[in-house]
């Protein structure tokens, strides 16, 4: 990797318990790993959340630190847990009981893409497994939980907006009571990662901004939401699925002609989000 695991981007003054982190828009690809896949170079990013990290780029200037992923999601995925090892890619491992995730090829260190497509022949060592979670995936996570642990010391309370993009594909059969498909998807585990108040907030956020907003369907959130959301110690986890379609071309992987214009819609949803936390607006999920 020509960069470090990640990026923190920090704000001038850190004024709100919310955090902002991408986990599935890094794209820093080892050239070892390109020559390894049988996949070309757009096959192979069709996992990655593509640009979410300019999308929320307005939360430290907001008072909200940025954490962003460098590691691509298919080289390692950051919102699976590390024991989330697959025996049909890795070398020594036991069959776990049933793991939808790992079944489906998306463990921590992912066998497939989107649409199932391997990303590489044969299997690899258990050394380079374990290697890829040392070097990208803990550090990505230790310091998530500072930055949450310093929202609790600082603020009494901790508010993760873990922020995602879901394929157009995804949710071209969702809809509410025949109602448009959903723009937004947040998931907070069905009440388990975060308060209801919290929840009730953010959603007012994004719909306040014209998009249509669904909960937890198609996505509650994975392994960040359920490991994160600890709502009963102020900790609550929020996962934010945005249809790629609004903002890129996912067949080229680029930004398309309303890139900006949704660009500026979302600024002031993040900022919304990191009021929600603000100095003086404290323990939004106050007993």
């Amino acid at each position: 990797m020509s960069k470090p695991p990640f990026t923190l981007v920090s704000p001038v003054q850190r004024t709100t318990s919310v955090v902002f982190a991408s986990p599935h828009s890094g794209r820093d690809y080892p050239t070892e790993f390109l020559q390894s896949a049988i996949l070309d170079a757009l096959e192979i990013r069709s996992s990655e959340d593509a640009f979410v990290d300019q999308l929320f780029d307005a939360g430290p200037s907001h008072g909200a630190p940025l954490l962003l992923a460098n590691a691509p999601r298919a080289f390692v995925d950051l919102n699976r847990a590390p024991e989330e090892l697959d025996p049909a890619l890795i070398e020594g491992i036991r069959r776990p009981s049933h793991n939808p995730r790992i079944a489906s090829g998306l463990g921590v260190i992912p066998r497939v893409v989107s649409n199932g497509r391997a990303i590489r022949n044969g299997k690899m060592s258990l050394g380079e497994a374990h290697s890829r979670v040392t070097q990208f995936w803990r550090p990505y996570h230790d310091q998530l939980q500072t930055l949450l642990d310093q929202a609790q010391n600082t603020f009494g309370e901790a508010i993760l907006i873990d922020c995602h993009s879901m394929p157009h594909e995804s949710i071209e059969s969702v809809s509410a009571n025949g109602g448009p498909r959903p723009d937004i998807v947040l998931g907070d585990r069905f009440g388990a990662a975060a308060a209801g108040s919290v929840m009730e907030r953010i959603e007012a956020a994004f719909a306040s901004a014209g998009f249509n907003v669904a909960r937890n369907m198609p996505f509650a959130g994975a392994y960040i939401a359920q490991h994160y959301g600890r709502p009963s110690r102020h900790q609550h986890a929020v996962q934010v699925e945005i249809d790629r379609a609004l903002y890129m071309d996912e067949r080229t992987v680029r930004p398309n002609a309303n890139f900006e214009t949704f660009k500026a819609a979302l600024d002031g949803v993040v900022a919304e989000l990191a009021a929600i936390g603000a100095v003086g607006d404290l323990r939004v999920a106050a007993e």
